[in-house]
């Protein structure tokens, strides 16, 4: 079953248990695959948005929520923070497990290995691979630092 069917899914049965927050998640999570799909209609408007699009949609849609987080919880707004994080909770539901710290450095070795890096100017074809092999498993933000101290 592909995520989209998965969030459907969910979306149908949070209808039949009137989880009325889980909803309101998964209405959002749809909207953006829609707003996805329109943006990417080509010229015989077919277009079809694929798992890691989505996958794609939900980790920037988490991290989102986790800057909103720590807005809140700056600003004393420790309600609209919990609300924030049950959403995340949600999304997090169609996301691949994350690979930890020992993972994530395995596969930067692998993907340096498999590329041939031996420099910094190799990094675009690393991060591209670590995309194309990790999509959704990691933040690659807090990779790109872990790459540039293998290399250099």
């Amino acid at each position: 079953m592909d995520l989209r069917e998965r969030v459907n899914k969910a979306l149908k049965q949070a209808m039949k248990d009137k989880a009325t927050r889980r909803l309101a998640t998964l209405r959002l999570i749809n909207a953006a695959i829609k707003d996805q799909e329109i943006a990417g209609r080509s010229a015989d408007g077919v277009t079809d948005v694929g798992d890691a699009e989505i996958l794609a949609i939900l980790a920037k849609m988490t991290k989102q929520r986790n800057e909103s987080v720590r807005a809140y919880e700056e600003g004393g707004r420790l309600d609209l923070a919990e609300s924030e994080r049950d959403e995340i909770k949600v999304i997090e539901e169609f996301l691949p497990r994350q690979l930890d710290d020992e993972e994530i450095l395995a596969a930067v070795d692998k993907a340096i290995a498999d590329v041939g890096a031996t420099s910094i100017r190799d990094m675009g074809k690393i991060m591209s691979k670590l995309k194309e092999r990790h999509a959704g498993q990691m933040d690659f933000g807090a990779v790109g630092p872990q790459v540039k101290a293998r290399l250099g």
